[in-house]
């Protein structure tokens, strides 16, 4: 399996059309108060299309990825998008796409007659001459603060000057988050994670070196979520394998153990283990009574919000990366939090406190893990052969497809001539009109009259006797 390294030939894209990471195209996009339909119209694409470059599945290419990445630095535009006062502010709903937009520095929204989708393609638009005396300029884009367990807490320095402060009660997901910096270029890795984008490491070392940092902290998350030490493991090891055959790919990702942790946590909560009788039930629950009672109300949770819950307290994610990552809009992410604190808080009253359930659950992700684990030389031979067989099999099914169309078009024929049913008797079906069989008697005078001489016309004429 031939790898390549990221060192290799190609210069680095421009600053100017450098694209974020999935998770900060989505949140720079709910910054600027926009929708995927709005993004979707503005680039001329679909709403599948935006969705797929915000997950991570797809990125846009030529200028679409220059009108991209200027839709997502670039707000509205100040003259067409003033600013309201602050008192006259309306509150946000929980249900609302706004409700998560508090992960980045509050943005006026469009007043008057401005539409959001107008407001959307004059940032998607070339930039214009320098901005007239007396015209205020836009907020510059600052760096975003790494992820860890403070990130959710409040600025210390307040909000920028100009900036709009909310206003009215907190919706879900502002109730859950504080407010931090302004949009990104690029995303922050996360902090103490391997670098393996270095130019002088090979793929190999550097596959190791995530491996051996990665590897066993995932493996004690998965148990958090699943109850199950094998299937963590095997859960693990899953997800490196995917990781070292789309290695160009998590090689240049800007989160690497995002990567491979999403990928770990999809396998870990499928539901088709359950139907293995090996993963059929959970192992036996811890001997501590805390620990017990805590993995007990985690477990109760569907797992969903198990995940929500896991990322936002255990590893101190913001609600638009938790959100991102578990790919549910930034307002249900905050609904599912708050419901899994309200079940955690009702079973266990001293973790009703979302504070408390933070530092007691990021202290049990924080736990040294014990899980033995094959070595990653192991891991990426493992990953090879599996892609070998992978191949192969696919080679060969096509090869006999191949071959029975091959052999059907050859034997196949050429007409179609339609066959003959064979009669049948049908009763209660006069028999078909014309002469009668004859008989033994019938046949005996025929043969008798054909084989006399014809006289004529006397032989009908009686004789007298």
């Amino acid at each position: 399996m031939s790898q390549t390294s990221r060192g290799g030939g190609t210069a680095p894209p421009s600053t100017a059309t450098a694209l974020p990471t999935p998770k900060e195209r989505r949140r720079l996009r709910e910054a600027l108060s926009l929708s995927e339909e709005q993004v979707a119209e503005v680039m001329g694409v679909t709403k599948a299309t935006v969705k797929a470059w915000e997950t991570g599945r797809s990125a846009p290419r030529g200028r679409k990825r220059e009108a991209y990445v200027k839709l997502l630095r670039t707000g509205p535009e100040p003259s067409a998008a003033p600013e309201a006062p602050a008192a006259s502010a309306a509150p946000a709903s929980p249900a609302s796409p706004e409700a998560g937009t508090s992960a980045g520095k509050p943005t006026p929204a469009p007043a008057g007659n401005v539409r959001p989708k107008a407001a959307a393609k004059r940032a998607a638009r070339p930039p214009k001459a320098p901005a007239r005396p007396g015209e205020r300029p836009g907020p510059a884009p600052e760096p975003k603060a790494g992820p860890g367990p403070g990130a959710a807490s409040a600025s210390a320095s307040g909000p920028e000057p100009g900036a709009q402060a909310p206003a009215g009660p907190e919706s879900g997901a502002q109730a859950l988050t504080g407010p931090e910096s302004g949009p990104p270029n690029v995303s922050a890795p996360e902090p103490g994670s391997p670098d393996v984008s270095v130019p002088g490491l090979t793929p190999e070392e550097a596959f190791d070196a995530l491996y051996a940092h990665a590897a066993p902290g995932l493996v004690h998350q998965a148990y958090l979520l699943t109850g199950r030490r094998a299937l963590s493991r095997e859960a693990v090891e899953h997800a490196f394998h995917r990781a070292w055959e789309h290695w160009p790919e998590v090689a240049v990702d800007a989160d690497p153990v995002g990567w491979v942790r999403a990928a770990a946590y999809e396998y870990a909560l499928s539901p088709w283990h359950r139907l293995r009788r090996a993963h059929k039930h959970p192992d036996a629950p811890p001997a501590e009574a805390g620990r017990r009672a805590l993995l007990g109300a985690l477990l109760d949770l569907p797992a969903p919000y198990r995940r929500t819950v896991l990322l936002y307290d255990g590893l101190g994610l913001d609600l638009p990366e938790t959100a991102a990552e578990t790919e549910a809009s930034t307002p249900a992410a905050a609904n599912r939090l708050l419901y899994a604190h309200t079940v955690i808080g009702e079973r266990m009253p001293e973790l009703a406190d979302a504070g408390a359930l933070r530092e007691r659950l990021g202290a049990l992700v924080a736990e040294a893990p014990t899980a033995t684990l094959p070595a990653a030389r192991a891991v990426r031979g493992g990953s090879e052969r599996r892609a070998r067989r992978m191949t192969r099999a696919v080679v060969g099914a096509t090869a006999v497809l191949i071959c029975v169309t091959a052999l059907t078009a050859a034997t196949a024929p050429t007409r179609y001539v339609p066959e003959v049913a064979p009669g049948q008797t049908v009763n209660g079906v006069p028999v078909r009109g014309g002469p009668q069989k004859l008989g033994e008697e019938d046949v005996e005078l025929r043969d008798m009259l054909r084989s006399r001489p014809n006289p004529g016309p006397q032989r009908l004429v009686p004789v007298a006797g």
